[in-house]
């Protein structure tokens, strides 16, 4: 039993001999596939330090910007501008406007309380006719007096009366006259309270001074309305109107470069409120007196076309041009820098930058645009592309833009 036991205890070495080993078996698998990423890390540039570049944006620019000799901004302020206001103190009883309406030349577009101004109209128009039935009367008199003189005259001169008689009917004549001459004159004062008291009625109506658009509206219906509105509770304007056909664009110019411009100029005038689109213009006057405190000088331009969109105070840029724009020049142009073209095999494109690698993109370049080209096919505006990349830059490529 002690040999059978011990003879359990021998290994045998053929069996030992051709048992697998498990762990070779995926050791192999991995290893290839290790050696598969790395092959594929080095082909992405893991392990290549990225390309330091500098970047530059593709822009849109307009052909009218090679022949600028100067750049200022301002503000559209309209030439006729007008707050209107009463010339008597009086309750709003009636506005007919708000702001953005446009009023016609002598149209009504508030009314004042005018009650008193009414009654005062009624009592001078009932003067004026007490007045003309006294000159009637008088007129009437001295009619008659003439008359009787005329026969007086007659008959002083045949002796038929006394002188005294005679002197009487003159005298009457005299005052006759005098009384028709004080009716006149007391018609004529009548009718000129009469106009006094129809333009105190006319001032209780605020009316436009010439055509507009409303800009603003001070005062509501019931607010006390004084031709100086001194008062904590008065108003003085009701509304303000301007003229927008007279909208010109004010800049000012240093005096340094006031040689640059002259009248009549061309110009070209950017709103910030409409950045797509330039409107043509012209230098109308260059304001005689400079302003000591900031050495500059205001120029007014002119708008060539009219736009409902231009509105007043808001902001401005002009370009003065050295000459005029053609149509086809006013047209926006999407341009490059041409220290971002590159012609390779050729075929002329740009690098373009997306997150933190660059591709290829081949482009179709235009004519010159003084420092930059026009592009027509291959990129657009807001794109950002590689300045001046250098020879080692391929499609793909791993790159940090540089801080300027």
């Amino acid at each position: 039993m002690a040999n059978e036991d011990l003879s359990k205890l021998k290994i045998d070495k053929d069996k030992a001999a051709f048992q697998p080993r498990r762990g070779k078996k995926f050791f192999y698998p991995i290893l290839i596939l290790l050696g598969l990423l790395l092959v594929l890390f080095y082909i992405l540039g893991v392990f290549t330090p990225p390309i330091k570049v500098r970047a530059v944006t593709v822009t849109q620019i307009y052909p009218s910007q090679t022949f600028t000799v100067l750049n200022a901004s301002g503000y559209v302020v309209p030439q006729r501008k007008s707050a209107l206001a009463s010339k008597v103190t009086g309750r709003l009883i009636w506005l007919g406007v708000e702001e953005g309406s446009r009023v016609k030349k002598d149209q009504v577009v508030a009314r004042l309380e005018s009650q008193d101004a009414a009654a005062a109209k009624d009592q001078a128009a009932a003067n004026v006719k007490g007045a003309r039935s006294n000159l009637e009367q008088a007129q009437a008199e001295l009619r008659d007096a003439t008359l009787s003189l005329n026969r007086h005259k007659v008959l002083s001169a045949k002796g038929v009366i006394a002188q005294a008689t005679y002197d009487a009917v003159l005298a009457r004549y005299e005052k006759a006259k005098a009384a028709a001459e004080a009716a006149e004159a007391g018609v004529q004062a009548s009718l000129a309270a009469l106009d006094g008291a129809n333009m105190s009625l006319e001032y209780t109506l605020i009316r436009a001074p010439f055509a507009g658009v409303v800009l603003t509206k001070n005062a509501d219906i019931g607010d006390i309305v004084t031709p100086i509105g001194a008062a904590a509770n008065a108003k003085s304007a009701v509304v303000t109107i301007a003229d927008m056909d007279s909208l010109q664009v004010e800049v000012d110019v240093s005096e340094s470069n006031i040689r640059h411009i002259t009248i009549n100029q061309p110009c070209e005038i950017q709103l910030d409120a409409l950045p797509g689109q330039r409107f043509a213009g012209g230098i109308h006057t260059i304001v005689p007196t400079a302003d000591r405190s900031k050495a500059t000088i205001m120029v007014k331009i002119r708008f060539l076309d009219k736009d409902s969109r231009v509105l007043p105070e808001m902001s401005a840029k002009v370009a003065f041009l050295s000459r005029p724009a053609t149509p086809e020049e006013q047209r926006p142009r999407t341009a490059i820098s041409q220290s971002a073209i590159v012609n390779r095999k050729g075929k002329t494109s740009v690098f373009l930058l997306q997150g933190n690698r660059v591709t290829e993109a081949p482009v179709r370049l235009g004519p010159a645009l003084g420092d930059m080209l026009e592009v027509l096919e291959g990129v657009k505006a807001g794109d950002t592309v590689v300045l001046n990349p250098p020879n080692t830059l391929r499609d793909g490529s791993r790159v940090k833009v540089a801080e300027e």
